[in-house]
C-alpha cells in the first residue's frame, strides 16, 4: 500500500529513493472518479521505474481545472483510493493549476502523462529531460475519463423525472 504524505515529505522520500538507487517516477492528475483509465496508467507508470510518486490536485485546483461542480470526490477520499493500489508508492497533494513546482522538488527520473498530451504540452517536460530523465506517454484507455462518467450520470432520463 502506498504512503499518503505532504510535498515535503515526498520531496525527502523521492530523495531518499534516488540515493538508493531506485528510478523514482512521477504522474499527476485530478482522479476526481477513479477508473480503469486510470488504473492503467499507473500500472504502467510504475513499470517505469521503481517508486512511482502520485501529485493529486487538491479539491480547489480541481473546480478551478473542470468546474463548480467539480471534484465530485473529496481530495482525502482520492489520495487514499489511490494509495491502496499496487502501482503506487507514495500520494501527495498540490494546490496549484500545473505540477511544476512539485516535478521540480520531487525530481522525478520518469514523469508520465496520458498520451492526449504533446510532449512539449506537458508541464515539467523540460525539467525532466534536462536533467537527463526520460518523458512517457501513455497510451489512453479509450472512451474512459473522470468527465465522461459524469456527463453519463448527468445524463436526464424520463423514468427519473416526476409526474
Amino acid at each position: 500500500m502506498g504512503e499518503i504524505m505532504t510535498l515535503p515529505d515526498a520531496e525527502t522520500a523521492a530523495r531518499e529513493r534516488r540515493e538508493a538507487g531506485r528510478a523514482v517516477v512521477f504522474t499527476n492528475g485530478c482522479f476526481d472518479i477513479l477508473h480503469v483509465g486510470h488504473v492503467r496508467l499507473l500500472e504502467g507508470a510504475r513499470r517505469e521505474g521503481n517508486a512511482l510518486f502520485v501529485a493529486v490536485n487538491d479539491d480547489e485546483s480541481a473546480r478551478r481545472l473542470k468546474g463548480r461542480d467539480r471534484p465530485i470526490v473529496p481530495l482525502a477520499d482520492r489520495m487514499e483510493l489511490l494509495a491502496a493500489l499496487a502501482a503506487v508508492d507514495v500520494v501527495f497533494p498540490f494546490s496549484e493549476d500545473t505540477p511544476f513546482e512539485a516535478i521540480g522538488r520531487i525530481r522525478p527520473d520518469v514523469l508520465v502523462k496520458g498520451a492526449d498530451y504533446a510532449i512539449e504540452d506537458i508541464v515539467g517536460a523540460d525539467l525532466v529531460s534536462g536533467r537527463g530523465g526520460r518523458v512517457v506517454r501513455f497510451p489512453l484507455a479509450c472512451g474512459r475519463s473522470s468527465t465522461r462518467l459524469v456527463e453519463l450520470l448527468r445524463i436526464d432520463r424520463p423514468d427519473d423525472r416526476d409526474p
